[in-house]
Formats: C-alpha cells, sequence, structure tokens
C-alpha cells in the first residue's frame, strides 16, 4: 500500500466533527498512517486553512515525531520542544474555527516522510518556518483535508 493517512474522526473531503474545532473541545484530532517510504527518520505534521480570509492559516505544527510512530491520539500531548507557534500565537494545536458568516474551510493535514530525525529549528519558529525547514529533506508528503463551517 502507498503512505496515507487517516482519522477515525472524519473521512478525508468530510466534515471535522465540533469537538476538534473551536466550538468544542478543541482538541487534536486522532491520526493514523501507514507504510512511510524506505528511509523515513522522522514526521512533519502541519494543518492549514487556505481558506481564510487573510490567506493560509496555519492551526498546528509538529515535527520531529519518530519514525516509528504511526498514530497520534486526540489531544496528542506533544512536548513543547516538538511543536511550532500557530496562527494564533501559541504553541500546539488550534483548532478550526473560521469565521461564522464563511462557507465551510478546507483544512489540509499534511504530514511529510523525512529523511532526518531532528530539525534544527528555535524554541518560537512558526509553523511557516517548520515547513520550509523540513522541504530539503521531504521523502514523500500526504494529506488528509477536513471541513468545517460554523
Amino acid at each position: 500500500m502507498p503512505f496515507a493517512i487517516s482519522s477515525p474522526a472524519f473521512a478525508n473531503d468530510q466534515a471535522i466533527p465540533p469537538a476538534y474545532t473551536c466550538d468544542g473541545t478543541n482538541l487534536s484530532p486522532p491520526l493514523a498512517w501507514h507504510d512511510a517510504p524506505p528511509g523515513t527518520r522522522s514526521f512533519v505534521l502541519v494543518l492549514e486553512d487556505p481558506d481564510a480570509p487573510s490567506g493560509p492559516f496555519y492551526h498546528w505544527g509538529v515535527y520531529d515525531i519518530p519514525a516509528d510512530r504511526t498514530t497520534l491520539p486526540a489531544g496528542a500531548p506533544l512536548g513543547r520542544q516538538s511543536v511550532a507557534i500557530n496562527d494564533f500565537r501559541r504553541p500546539g494545536y488550534g483548532g478550526p474555527c473560521p469565521p461564522k458568516a464563511d462557507a465551510a474551510h478546507h483544512y489540509h493535514f499534511r504530514l511529510a516522510a523525512l529523511s532526518r530525525a531532528h530539525l534544527a529549528l528555535a524554541r518560537d519558529a512558526d509553523i511557516v518556518s517548520l515547513w520550509r525547514a523540513a522541504q530539503p529533506y521531504i521523502i514523500a508528503s500526504v494529506e488528509l483535508i477536513g471541513a468545517y463551517a460554523r
């Protein structure tokens, strides 16, 4: 099977349950992946809303995920050293929270398999910096898209 990412909480191109948004408990959804390519030494995960009114909005950035890991549980408790600063200006997950008047926004969970075990990032690195730092080491990437409207 090819490298793939999924969630038991929602199917690709389907609605993200409110529990994983600002209208619920605001916990990150459970994620699972399989068949990472040979040579994978770590993973990077980024959650982006390209439909935000002011341009792409980054909700979550996780890095240095060990290569032997294949899941992140709901509300994944991650240490500060492995998360980037989101566009809410805090580390960790910030759930979907589109403006109430907007049509559904599409949230892209991008998982990249890296040829490097650790990325050298400042403790206050934002998600754009994280994704830029990962680029030279990406072996393969996959995406899960969820939608949410308020």
